[in-house]
């Protein structure tokens, strides 16, 4: 009776498993075809479209970290959220953390993830030119730049974020906090 329990057990695991992975794939593919939707809405308009998917982005972070700090205490300190969003929420996104937090402790973060995941399923025509490459995966982190600024919305940073790539996975967020007349002995 032992081995047919362990054997279930081992199945159930493995199915577990794929499972989780179907699901993985089908969302990073369906962040690819959500760009593709708004990029047929909005036209030749690039402003539009960055505009759209920065906006999704936003509302998504907000959602998301509202529902991953629900039972949390509240952060103290803009550096608190930061590596909260390096850590915990990054790892919701992406399945592991992001590589490297830069700051200059003036309200600017950097935060790179060397194999950004949303962007290692992106496939171009091989006589395409690099180049071209970069400009096409570029329309493809306007989302989660929206996704990260939602999430520090919710959680109090006021903030722009943008995304540089330095080739077509390695991708750096900037985070400039803006200042807020409500912290540090501000108006209340």
């Amino acid at each position: 009776i032992n081995a047919e329990y362990g054997a279930l057990s081992i199945h159930m695991s493995t199915r577990v498993t794929k499972t989780r992975e179907v699901n993985e794939t089908s969302f990073d593919l369906l962040c690819i075809e959500m760009v593709e939707l708004v990029k047929r809405i909005s036209g030749d308009s690039e402003e539009l479209l960055n505009f759209k998917l920065e906006r999704l982005g936003f509302r998504v972070g907000q959602k998301l970290v509202e529902r991953h700090t629900q039972t949390r205490p509240r952060f103290q300190a803009d550096l608190d959220i930061i590596k909260f969003v390096c850590k915990e929420f990054w790892y919701v996104l992406s399945k592991k953390y992001i590589d490297n937090l830069k700051t200059n402790h003036k309200g600017v973060f950097v935060l790179q993830d060397n194999k950004f995941r949303w962007l290692l399923k992106l496939s171009t025509d091989s006589k395409t030119p690099p180049d071209s490459t970069k400009d096409l995966a570029q329309k493809y982190i306007v989302f989660p730049c929206g996704i990260i600024r939602g999430a520090l919305a919710n959680l109090g940073v006021n903030c722009t974020v943008t995304a540089d790539l330095k080739s077509t996975s390695n991708c750096s967020f900037t985070i400039k906090i803006k200042s807020s007349p409500y912290k540090d002995g501000g108006i209340y």
